[in-house]
């Protein structure tokens, strides 16, 4: 059964005053939300912008820019493009914007409405086609994916993005049974992979860990926060912020070594003549990392695993 509208729309937005106070709103400023999802947190930032302030509002998934569109349809701050936020410099130049952006930010993974969707095929506690695109306007499904990849391709993205340790048994059982009865539905996966793991996690779905990495693989999902962070530093404006959210290890691991090497002065040998601005890294970490609060994780558990991160372009 299709989810309703309002139930696809239904979505806690995760670190929401945090992120956006992160940005340090400018009434005038230029800002990017690099991953739209229900517009939590453009709705928020747009409280703050004034009259000739943008936004340009950034999301892979149609039914959310669907819902970005009617939302924003009469706000000519506000400016909708479908795309993966790895193109944002793209999405800028379509809305028609030259000068520098002043924030871009980024809330990474899986949204509740895509998990709440059994048609989306993300959930494995919920009957469904076997999709997990984000985009489902192109791209192979998991299905498609499932059905066509060798054992040991499907073993290296289990352990990779899943750290799954069953991830070989569950490879050669995949292409078993799809010998005998292709793979459609997300039940049918996730009953698969129980059948393989003898030894449960407490507290976890055994499916967990291989549904997280195939809808990684199928996404592209590390690709495109590594293309995205390359076009970080050029982009944005000096005082320009950065603000990702991550909800995995990987995710979190990319962002930070970023964000390290992008502030850490170059280590240039003793002796040279090397003027300050030669050595100025172009951005500089904004406090620590910030996770939700124990209320916002009572509320809203699937907040747990968040990480933010923060930096603002220098020079």
């Amino acid at each position: 059964m299709v989810a309703s509208i309002g139930e696809i729309w239904k979505h806690d937005t995760v670190l929401l005053d945090e992120a956006v106070a992160a940005l340090a709103i400018q009434p005038a400023g230029i800002y990017v939300d690099g991953t739209y999802g229900r517009g939590g947190h453009s709705a928020l930032l747009l409280q703050q912008l004034g009259a000739n302030g943008r936004l340009i509002v950034i999301d892979k998934d149609p039914v959310a820019i669907a819902h970005a569109r009617e939302r924003y349809a009469h706000d000519a701050r506000v400016f909708v493009w479908h795309g993966s936020f790895r193109d944002f410099p793209q999405a800028v130049l379509a809305a028609g914007v030259t000068d520098k952006i002043d924030g871009l930010l980024l809330d990474l993974g899986v949204s509740s409405p895509q998990l709440d969707d059994a048609e989306r095929g993300f959930s494995f506690m919920r009957e469904g086609q076997l999709d997990m695109r984000m985009d489902t306007s192109k791209g192979l499904s998991a299905a498609d994916w499932l059905n066509q990849a060798s054992d040991t391709e499907i073993a290296d993205v289990l352990w990779r993005y899943g750290e799954e340790r069953f991830s070989r048994q569950i490879g050669r059982e995949i292409v078993r049974i799809r010998q005998q009865t292709p793979l459609q539905t997300t039940t049918q996966l996730a009953d698969l992979i129980a059948s393989v793991i003898r030894k449960r996690e407490p507290g976890k779905h055994p499916a967990t860990r291989s549904f997280q990495a195939i809808r990684i693989k199928v996404n592209q999902e590390l690709d495109d926060v590594e293309a995205c962070l390359q076009h970080a530093v050029d982009s944005l404006a000096p005082g320009g912020r950065l603000v990702v959210i991550s909800f995995h290890s990987l995710e979190d691991r990319i962002v930070k070594h970023y964000l390290r090497d992008v502030s850490t002065p170059p280590n240039i040998p003793r002796g040279l003549p090397v003027m300050p601005k030669m050595i100025q890294p172009p951005m500089r970490l904004i406090g620590k990392a910030v996770r939700p609060s124990d209320a916002e994780v009572q509320g809203n558990v699937r907040s747990r695993s968040a990480i933010m991160r923060i930096g603002e372009r220098v020079a």
